[in-house]
């Protein structure tokens, strides 16, 4: 496999190589209809004649960015502004901005990311888990859910696209997908420079300079990000005021080449690092689901580290008038923490584990247009090792349990994507994926002895590689009657390649190898604006999933709790989501989204809540992470006095209640969120408050049951109601 991956390498840097002279021996000045914008539009926002920003997406990967109310599915997307009004903090802070969406956290590991869309999410913190949304930063896939939920800045834009996006984004990406891209490099001097303090006290500061080394040739940037969050929460245990303190740095250079018009290259770097304490957890066979008390014996730690680096050439071709473009990336990431999982003053279930993962990848990718047809079309190979350990101490210390796994994997992926606009209104969407994917693991259960968690050594019992291989279509119709209306359909595919557990606790169960996931998507969607006044967009979906692939939890007397993955069931989900913007004039802007998701099992295929039989009882059960309704509105107003700007905001968003885990023996509480803020500007100076969670509710990541006494459970908690204020400047 190594030898393989070494061979693809080498053939598309033979291809980069030859690509310039090509791009080079063509027209240097393309049409100018056919021109494409820098990415540092990505995001971008701007009025409209209607009066309207305008959301600029990449998500097509055409080469170019896209207005998000013409791309034919469900996204919703936010500009750099959007995200500063909002006192964007981190994925998790959009959770119930959304309809259909969950950007929650394991709670077991800081930064460690449960997504969910439409009722598709993972359930858990195993790294040899593929998490069925994928998150894209500036086009690169991140193989483990690790290391997503740290504070985020320095963003163009973000866009959540809701639903399989396996034509574009390669194979696991069922669920739907996240993609965020930072600011590029400018031509012209730019500062924007941030400070931030908060409840807890949390200070954060941010400062991104970016301008010209070589005018029109070569442009820089540095970003830097640093918050020191003095602890939100009450330890009863040992009276400590301060527990959940965190330090998060992050520091982003890049570079921007450009000699002519003809040939581009971003090279983008990223260092990250998290210190902090361990999760802040409660339990509710002590306490109620409204308290926010914590009493644990144990505040653990959680250390965590990152490197990224990516090389992105854009080059112009005369073959349809289109664009080359090669992203070649890398990532390493590490942590170790420590988590007291009983959530309770004795040590009963501490656990401590680390994760190590590389991954590198190449994407190669052309976007042209000839005559009525735009194509697009690429090769991706991905490569990733993780090693994984994990070690609990249970019962005071008389029992100590260990084990984890090694991974290394190799992913291939061809696609093509056709828009045939055979009419001027009429526009057919074809497209296809093959996907192959090929892993080989080490597995040690978890026993007594099974590694040597100081030294990070195992004794491996289980040794195993597998491959899983699909093809995932895509057939579509959008119909654009005029230039403010659309209205699409389309049938996909989404294909989910199978793996192993790291955490096996049940020795009598092999790790794996557990099956690929199929699932079958249906979606009708509208876009539409009533000139000045009115934005509707509204979307149906449908999805039938087979062999859908579950982490079954288990509470398990003398190992605190087991997790067992299998492909438990085939699934139907289905709903509907709209979003609403009204301008009425004076300043006044008002949002509304809504989304309702049922999902049911037609077919069980495994003991659901381990009961000893597949029954009607399996069949009654809801599907996790999967809230009915979700809900919300808000209201903005804007205006001028004089030299200043006045900027008001307030939402109420509302998630219903969602089962946990399979079993349903532990639930998420519905919650409602309002939040506020005031801004006011003058020039370049803007001064803020803002108010998060104002009711105070107690929300958690997780309610896993545990075997220890009545209604025990590990909660992590977020935090509640938080006060802030900021202060910015852009030059």
């Amino acid at each position: 496999m190594i030898n393989r991956a070494k061979f693809c390498l080498l053939a598309t840097a033979a291809g980069l190589a030859i690509l310039p002279a090509a791009g080079h021996a063509q027209t240097a000045d393309p049409a100018p209809a056919q021109q494409t914008p820098t990415p540092s539009m990505s995001g971008a926002t701007e009025d409209d004649s209607d009066g309207f920003e305008t959301i600029i997406v990449t998500a097509t990967k055409r080469g170019q960015a896209s207005n998000v109310q013409d791309v034919p599915f469900a996204v919703t997307a936010f500009g750099s502004k959007q995200l500063e009004d909002q006192h964007f903090a981190n994925l998790q802070s959009l959770s119930y901005k959304m309809p259909n969406v969950n950007l929650g956290q394991a709670g077991t590991t800081p930064g460690y990311a449960n997504f969910s869309i439409r009722g598709l999410g993972i359930n858990s913190s195993i790294p040899s888990i593929d998490p069925t949304v994928g998150v894209f930063v500036d086009g690169t896939y991140l193989g483990i859910s690790a290391g997503l939920v740290f504070g985020n800045f320095d963003l163009e834009g973000l866009e959540v696209l809701r639903g399989p996006q396996g034509l574009l984004f390669g194979r696991n990406v069922t669920g739907g997908a996240v993609v965020m891209r930072t600011t590029t490099p400018r031509n012209t001097f730019h500062a924007d420079l941030s400070a931030q303090v908060s409840s807890g006290p949390e200070y954060k500061a941010s400062a991104v300079i970016t301008g010209p080394i070589i005018k029109d040739k070569l442009q820089a940037k540095i970003a830097v990000y640093y918050d020191k969050d003095e602890g939100y929460f009450h330890n009863d245990f040992n009276g400590n005021d301060h527990f959940g303190k965190s330090r998060t740095v992050i520091v982003r250079p890049a570079l921007r080449f450009s000699p002519d018009d003809s040939f581009e290259t971003l090279l983008r770097y990223e260092y990250g690092q998290y210190d902090g304490d361990g999760a802040v957890a409660t339990n509710h066979g002590l306490f109620p689901i409204s308290s926010f008390r914590v009493n644990v014996d144990n505040e653990g730690f959680a250390h965590n580290y990152w490197h990224m680096a990516s090389v992105e050439t854009n080059i112009p071709v005369e073959l349809g008038n289109g664009k080359i473009t090669n992203l070649m990336s890398y990532r390493a990431y590490n942590s170790t923490v420590s988590n007291d999982i009983d959530a309770s003053p004795v040590l009963a279930f501490s656990s401590g584990n680390t994760t190590h993962q590389q991954q590198m990848s190449e994407e190669l990718r052309y976007a042209g247009t000839f005559g009525k047809l735009d194509v697009t079309t690429g090769l991706y190979y991905f490569n990733q090792q993780i090693h994984y350990i994990e070690n609990r101490i249970l019962a005071g210390g008389a029992n100590i349990v260990s084990g984890g796994g090694r991974q290394r994997q190799n992913s291939y992926g061809v696609f093509a994507s056709f828009d045939w606009h055979f009419t001027d209104t009429l526009t057919l969407n074809l497209g296809g994926r093959y996907s192959y994917e090929e892993k080989a693991v080490r597995v040690a259960n978890l026993v007594r002895n099974g590694c040597d968690y100081a030294a990070q050594t195992c004794n491996f019992t289980f040794t195993d590689a597998n491959s899983w291989g699909g093809f995932t279509p895509r057939v579509g119709m959008q119909w654009k009657p005029d230039d403010k209306t659309q209205v699409y359909a389309f049938w996909s595919k989404g294909f989910r390649s199978g793996g192993y557990n790291f955490r096996n606790v049940l020795t009598q169960v092999a790790p794996g190898p557990f099956g690929d996931e199929v699932q079958n998507s249906y979606e009708v969607g509208f876009k539409k604006d009533f000139g000045k006044l009115l934005r509707v967009n509204g979307a149906a979906f449908w999805n039938e999933i087979d062999n859908v692939q579950r982490e079954i939890q288990i509470p398990v007397i003398g190992v605190g709790t087991s997790q067992q993955i299998v492909n438990a069931a085939n699934a139907r989900v289905r709903g509907v989501e709209g979003e609403v913007t009204l301008r009425p004039g004076g300043g006044f802007t008002l949002g509304g989204q809504f989304g309702y998701t049922e999902g049911s099992y037609t077919k069980v295929l495994f003991d659901l809540n381990n009961s000893g039989a597949i029954d009607a009882v399996d069949y009654a059960l809801q599907l996790p992470r999967l809230a009915p309704w979700t809900y919300g509105g808000s209201l903005g107003w804007s205006h001028t006095f004089g030299d200043y700007g006045v900027d008001a905001n307030a939402a109420v968003n509302h998630h219903d209640a969602e089962f946990y885990n399979d079993a349903n023996t532990g639930r998420l509480r519905a919650a409602t969120m309002v939040d506020a803020s005031v801004s006011v500007h003058r020039g370049p100076y803007t001064v803020a408050v803002f108010a998060t969670n104002l009711l105070n509710v107690a929300t958690y990541s997780a309610e896993a049951p545990l075997a220890f006494f009545a209604g025990s459970t590990f909660a992590p908690l977020n935090k509640g109601r938080v006060i802030g204020g900021s202060i910015s400047a852009k030059f």
